[in-house]
């Protein structure tokens, strides 16, 4: 009878819908699950049947999901990613540079305060012992700082390395997922749960590169930088590459596609990997540079001046150098110069016991300029203290970009959620809705068969 067969096809169906939702309920709290249903649609007559239909049919599975809300979610994840990365380097560097009693600042400070107090009595050893103990606190302050930057530089090359693997998983683990996507789409299973995968993989590249991402119409994802050069399409992956080429003694990302390299500026790329790239070009490099420069011009200017004046030996002679500036680091960037006494400072400019002609010009030092490649032209005896204050900028502007993208990032999850995420409410009023259908179909399959049961029983 068509009343039994039509009251079958709505209990299938009915059972259809409930299996969606128990699948809903069921991944509830599974990170990147997209809520999933079913598509009834009515089967009318057939051909040359003059009735009301023959029931209802499941015409799809649906996924429900919003393409442009999964892109935003994908660009709000690259901008959280580049702007978290560099803020504990930066954190670090504050809290280091901004200690009263360990900063160049103070070390700086130290030095030319024990000078001034060597004008009291020139010819004084223990005053002249003082000044030798503070240029090696100096020396050692700005050692400690400069450590500090070296160790951060080894940390991000370290990190961005660490990072290339997982990225070139990643890449791969979609391209693999795409074939998968396409070759089950064509069979006509359900691609839900692959997708899920792969929208999973992109969400965690995202974070660690800027991305976009374009659907094609067998089911798979073109995966692209920004800048454009591709990383997945379809079922081949790219792969990136750190590489050294001569004379360079710095890494080089390049991507290879299919056998085509392409280059890449790091510091464009966006995500974690371009946020360690800008604060390691941008922020970190010019603030060792500066550290450098300050050491050395101050180390050039001391060292000379003390060429200019007479130490206090018998007889007296030219000052020796104070400072040994060593630009490759190792061992100290700055060193009070070996087996250096109080007696070899220059004070007098004359040679004459208690002149201090020299000793005034040393202490002018910490007024004289010094051009540093991060702030320009300060005072030597600023320069530290500017320096600070241009990192605090930094890390200011970049604490405020980080709480942007973060709460742009939760905005954007809260809008995937408005149309992908499973609402609890919503998928218990299907259960009872779909629950009723069930029930009521099954009614009327009893009752069909009541009445079909009562025609047979009429001719016998």
């Amino acid at each position: 009878m068509t009343a039994i067969r039509n009251a079958l096809s709505g209990a299938l169906a009915a059972q259809a819908a409930i299996n969606a939702t128990s699948q809903n309920t069921a991944n509830m709290k599974t990170r990147g699950y997209t809520r999933q249903g079913v598509l009834l649609t009515a089967l009318g007559p057939s051909q040359g049947m003059n009735g009301p239909g023959l029931g209802v049919q499941v015409s799809a599975l649906l996924r429900f999901s919003d393409s442009y809300k999964s892109q935003q979610l994908w660009r709000a994840n690259s901008e959280l990613g580049m702007r978290t990365q560099s803020q504990p380097y930066l954190n670090q560097l504050e809290k280091i540079m901004g200690e009263d009693k360990t900063s160049i600042s103070n070390g700086i400070d130290q030095f030319f305060q024990a000078l001034n107090a060597a004008g009291v009595d020139p010819v004084s050893t223990p005053l002249r012992g003082q000044v030798v103990t503070a240029a090696g606190a100096m020396a050692q302050a700005i050692n400690s700082i400069y450590s500090v930057t070296r160790n951060q530089q080894l940390s991000v090359q370290q990190q961005r390395e660490s990072m290339l693997p997982q990225a070139n998983t990643l890449i791969a683990n979609i391209a693999d997922l795409n074939d998968r996507i396409a070759l089950a789409g064509s069979l006509g299973t359900n691609t839900s749960a692959l997708v899920d995968e792969r929208d999973l993989a992109i969400d965690d590249l995202s974070k660690m590169m800027a991305i976009e991402v374009l659907q094609q119409p067998d089911g798979s994802s073109t995966v692209s930088l920004k800048s454009g050069q591709p990383l997945v399409a379809g079922k081949l992956a790219s792969q990136l590459q750190l590489v050294t080429v001569p004379p360079a003694t710095t890494a080089e990302l390049r991507l290879d596609f299919a056998g085509t390299l392409f280059g890449l500026d790091a510091t464009r790329i966006g995500g974690s990997m371009g946020g360690l790239a800008d604060f390691e070009k941008n922020m970190l490099a010019p603030l060792q540079t500066s550290i450098m420069q300050l050491a050395e011009d101050l180390s050039n200017k001391v060292n000379a001046q003390q060429a200019l004046g007479q130490n206090a030996h018998v007889p007296p002679t030219a000052g020796t150098p104070l400072f040994v500036y060593n630009a490759s680091g190792t061992g100290g960037l700055l060193n009070v110069a070996s087996n250096f006494k109080g007696d070899d400072l220059a004070f007098s400019a004359t040679g004459a016991p208690g002149d201090s002609g020299n000793l005034q010009k040393l202490i002018a030092i910490k007024n004289s300029a010094v051009n540093l490649t991060s702030i320009g032209n300060v005072q030597i005896g600023d320069a530290d203290t500017q320096l600070v204050g241009k990192l605090g900028i930094d890390s200011k502007q970049n604490q405020s970009l980080l709480k942007n993208a973060s709460t742009i990032r939760e905005q954007a999850e809260e809008d995937w959620a408005s149309t992908s995420g499973v609402n609890e409410d919503e998928e218990a009023i299907n259960l009872v809705e779909f629950q009723k259908m069930y029930q009521a179909n099954m009614k009327a399959i009893a009752v069909a068969n009541s009445l079909f049961d009562s025609t047979l029983a009429m001719f016998n």
